[in-house]
């Protein structure tokens, strides 16, 4: 019976030679389960079936339907890969293939086995997006016979449900898909809080039916004056997204059910603009509200008009109004791409932003460290409200709301991201770290020298420039630190009386097998970043009867040049600010690699001691960057003071990074400046500026 319901529902769409091919590999799938039951008691091929009537009602194609059937059985019978290609043809089993590894993702309560499972996820929707969509509808049916399971087991996977399955029928637009397995992982997750509201949800439609008749009223006969042709719907709200707006945006219930939502169908894009015209004569539109999803769709190919107005009573009104073909779109998304196999430009559209988004994901995947890393920028990248901005040559870049220019900047390619060092908004230079607004035309400023600014990873939203900041950084952090492991070894090297260039194949081959380490170049990356004592390392090196201590090696510490930019992993202390001129000593620490002090420092005291961590330094003639500084200003309040000492300060070329003041008694207050300063000759500037205000009294650099 369950059979030849599917069998009509696809004559409608299908050629009967397809119809026919489904049904046999229905029969197949019959045979192969034969005896096997679900734990709800039902007989096993009642699922793939149930799978195929979900696709079907998405209008899918008959290798889709075929592959929905057979999905279980090369994992759940004796059957092969190689055998179902044989019966059923290579594309077929590639589905089913795909597909049965999906089925493999149970995720375990341990994140590393989830992130693991969502990468092979990925690589099998890349290779054919029906894969998903098929694997999507197997869950769609699996939340549905939930019930059977235990409490703790129907947790998890409604959990894994709204973190992942659902958002990734989001992102592929397949809206009724993705509204279903919120509410039955809502209900699942939250048995009361969905009972509850639900209950609610019964009571507040109640009170609201009046109005809803109202309006719904007043906007079919404005458009049957018009003569419009149109259907009118009043939209439901769905308990989840209730939900997470009640807990995010922490509203009542009441505020979230004050707004009424109605969508308008029409036959044409013109149509769309002429109602909306119409909607804005019968109700006052909310500024700002308004949303042209026509002209610039959502990265997942939804399109429709959006717009909120004030109506009788008082009430907000939201209204969205699009075509009958973007309706479906909204509906079935993706899936839609197989539905409208005639005028089919809309749909290939659709098709390639699901496969330009699978692309950024394997992209993403070869960047991140890990698994875990690679889970985390996708689940940011699941969830996003869209800003559209456009490039100098008018091209339309998507971006999660919140983007800042840097985000932009990898949107359009890694390498102008690396490379990204200012930027215009609309003919304007903007801050890197300021967030866009939709329609704005962005510019980049690229040098071919800049590189990424760790200080970007604290306002980037976009999983992409995340995950390619992380990317670059990580490197270059492996290149720097093998680069200063290679210069203090050699430095211990001196000491016995050699140097790194003298070094022989067989003391390398004798200290990895000593030190049980994969290669040279992970120890001198362990030394840089302070994991290994270059001292440790030089004794397994050399063998005492090899070593020539003479007077000479023993004193022969020649201070280490430091560059920024000559490849060394640096720190530099902020207890005691060193900066250009400073004398300065430095000081291996694990992780973080050479941190720099001014010699004077107190926190050196003790790690002075240490002479194979502690290590003289002296500053490159050529280093060219700003240094923060702290300062001290004693000076006798009045009316402006504060404005005057950053009037001298800023005529001095010099930026202030933070200041306080606090009184330190009726006559006296003390100023606290962090600036920014060249080197020793540009601060002593700043404090003979500053000296000069009549109401200073002192003003001194603080050591510590």
């Amino acid at each position: 019976m369950a059979l030849r319901l599917l069998l009509d529902k696809l004559s409608f769409y299908l050629d009967p030679k397809e119809v026919s091919r489904v049904e046999r590999a229905y029969l197949f799938a019959e045979k192969c389960h034969e005896g096997q039951m679900r734990q709800s008691g039902d007989a096993y091929i009642s699922h793939p079936l149930a799978v195929a009537h979900i696709l079907a009602d998405m209008h899918m194609d008959h290798e889709s339907l075929m592959a929905a059937m057979l999905h279980d059985v090369i994992e759940d019978t004796g059957v092969t890969k190689a055998q179902i290609s044989r019966r059923f043809g290579r594309p077929v089993a590639d589905l089913v293939d795909g597909v049965s590894k999906l089925s493999e993702i149970e995720f375990q309560s341990k994140a590393e086995q989830q992130a693991e499972s969502f990468q092979k996820m990925t690589l099998a929707m890349s290779r054919d997006i029906r894969v998903v969509l098929v694997k999507l509808a197997d869950r769609l049916h699996n939340m549905r016979t939930l019930g059977v399971l235990s409490p703790a087991k129907r947790r998890r996977i409604a959990r894994e449900t709204l973190e992942i399955y659902a958002p990734i029928a989001q992102r592929l637009g397949i809206n009724d898909i993705r509204l279903e397995l919120e509410d039955l992982g809502f209900a699942a997750m939250y048995p009361l809080r969905h009972r509850r509201l639900r209950e609610a949800m019964k009571a507040a439609k109640k009170n609201r039916k009046e109005i809803v008749t109202e309006v719904h009223q007043a906007i079919e006969i404005r458009l049957e004056k018009e003569s419009v042709n149109a259907t009118v719907k009043s939209r439901e709200k769905h308990l989840w997204s209730i939900y997470r707006k009640m807990r995010e945006k922490k509203r009542a219930f009441r505020e979230i059910m004050d707004v009424f939502a109605f969508r308008l169908i029409v036959n044409s894009v013109d149509d769309c603009y002429r109602v909306l015209g119409m909607m804005h004569n019968i109700f006052k539109p909310v500024p700002g509200e308004f949303k042209d999803y026509i002209a610039i769709p959502k990265a997942n190919g939804y399109q429709s008009l959006h717009t909120v107005l004030v109506g009788m009573h008082g009430v907000l009104i939201e209204v969205q109004i699009r075509t009958n073909e973007m309706e479906a779109m909204a509906s079935y998304g993706i899936a839609a791409h197989w539905e409208y196999k005639t005028g089919k430009q809309t749909a290939d559209v659709n098709q390639r932003r699901a496969t330009r988004w699978i692309q950024g994901l394997l992209d993403m995947q070869k960047e991140a460290g890990d698994s875990l890393e690679f889970l985390e920028h996708v689940k940011a990248d699941l969830f996003p409200d869209e800003v559209y901005v456009f490039t100098p040559k008018g091209r339309i870049i998507e971006l999660p709301t919140g983007a800042t220019p840097i985000d932009f900047a990898y949107a359009v390619h890694t390498g102008i991201g690396n490379s990204c060092i200012a930027c215009r908004v609309n003919g304007q230079l903007t801050p890197l770290s300021k967030p866009l607004e939709s329609g704005q035309m962005v510019e980049i400023i690229s040098d071919h020298e800049a590189q990424p600014n760790p200080n970007w990873l604290n306002f980037v939203v976009s999983a992409k420039a995340r995950s390619a900041i992380r990317h670059y950084l990580k490197n270059q952090q492996h290149d720097e630190s093998v680069d200063l492991g290679k210069r203090l070894l050699d430095q211990s090297l001196n000491r016995l009386g050699t140097s790194y260039k003298q070094l022989k194949k067989s003391q390398i081959k004798r200290l990895l097998k000593e030190a049980s380490a994969p290669t040279f170049e992970f120890i001198l990356q362990q030394i840089g970043l302070g994991n290994r004592v270059p001292f440790a390392v030089a004794n397994l090196l050399v063998p005492v009867e090899q070593r020539k201590l003479s007077e000479d090696s023993k004193k022969s510490t020649l201070p280490v040049v430091i560059d920024p930019s000559n490849g060394l992993l640096l720190q530099y202390a902020r207890c005691c600010h060193p900066i250009p001129g400073d004398p300065i000593l430095g000081y291996v620490s694990p992780g973080k690699g050479l941190v720099i002090h001014r010699e004077t420092c107190r926190n050196l005291l003790e790690i002075r001691k240490n002479t194979e961590k502690c290590m003289p330094l002296s500053w490159s003639s050529s280093v060219r960057r700003e240094f923060p500084v702290e300062l001290k200003v004693e000076i006798t309040p009045e009316r402006g003071f504060i404005a005057a000492l950053a009037s001298r300060v800023t005529q001095a070329d010099a930026t202030i990074e933070k200041i306080s003041v606090d009184e330190k008694d009726v006559y006296t207050s003390i100023v606290d400046l962090v600036l920014t300063v060249r080197d020793r000759v540009h601060l002593a500037d700043i404090l003979r500026r500053a000296r000069s205000l009549t109401n200073v009294r002192r003003i001194y650099r603080v050591k510590n």
